[in-house]
């Protein structure tokens, strides 16, 4: 990515915590105005007023839930209507569910979905035809790690980021000829509030392979920047897919269910 993006606005999705927060610092170092999207409206404010303060920039602030049904759309009108339009999308909003797939909610599994795959796909759909008609852009999406493998107790989550995946992957190569830049960051594990809202406690392995959220965010600007299809931030999640490769895929749901197993 360009370092200097002043003049630019830069949208980013769960912008109220973890790697929303690290994003919005790393696009606001570059000269970027921001909108803040999220659920969570004051965390959000006290967000915007620290970075427009230390940047000199605009931070437009837009408190929604993008687990509610045709919320993407109505974000994409209220921008609109302010006349803001978005040269980086960074869909970071979703979330992951732990436990087998039968004991969970039905209701959480839904609004899981939606924020993970629909949301992602409307916002993506909506801003990068703009950008494409305009010639340049760019579209970051947040995958997992577990995008690239069945996960036993995150099977609906792992499958979710697995269409983000692929979905990145395939409109890294349709978009690039219209001057469009859009890549994929899979973390693993990262120090950000994803275990709490998913309802697990930590491992070991997860311990282990703890990430905090700049270098990640930084791994996934710099492929964007580069325009490199995807990303695994960290050496240690570069060999777990790698080492998948080598193995049969029995062996990887098994693997996986056990490293996470409470």
């Amino acid at each position: 990515m360009n370092n200097d993006l002043r003049g630019q606005w830069a949208l980013i999705t769960g912008a109220s915590s973890g790697l929303g927060v690290e994003f919005a610092r790393q696009l606001a170092a570059r000269g970027a105005h921001l909108v803040l999207a999220a659920r969570s409206e004051a965390p959000m404010l006290a967000l915007a007023a620290e970075l427009s303060a230390a940047h000199a920039l605009q931070v437009h602030v837009e408190a929604i839930d993008l687990a509610e049904p045709g919320a993407a759309s109505r974000l994409k009108a209220r921008l609109d209507a302010v006349g803001i339009a978005v040269d980086v999308l960074v869909n970071n909003a979703g979330f992951g569910l732990y436990g087998e797939f039968m004991t969970q909610s039905p209701q959480r599994l839904q609004e899981m979905l939606q924020l993970n795959v629909m949301a992602l796909t409307e916002l993506s759909h909506a801003f990068g035809r703009e950008m494409a008609q305009r010639g340049r852009g760019q579209i970051l999406l947040v995958s997992s790690i577990g995008g690239y493998q069945a996960t036993p107790t995150y099977a609906a989550y792992s499958a979710s980021k697995a269409y983000v995946l692929l979905l990145g992957e395939a409109l890294n190569a349709e978009l690039k000829p219209h001057g469009v830049n859009v890549a994929v960051l899979a973390p693993g594990i990262t120090a950000t509030q994803f275990l709490a809202v998913a309802g697990q406690q930590a491992t070991l392995y997860q311990r282990l392979m703890l990430m905090q959220p700049a270098p990640v965010v930084a791994a996934g600007l710099r492929a964007l920047s580069r325009g490199q299809a995807s990303v695994l931030p960290g050496l240690g999640n570069k060999l777990t897919v790698f080492s998948n490769r080598l193995t049969p895929r029995w062996l990887q749901r098994w693997s996986a269910a056990r490293l996470m197993a409470n």
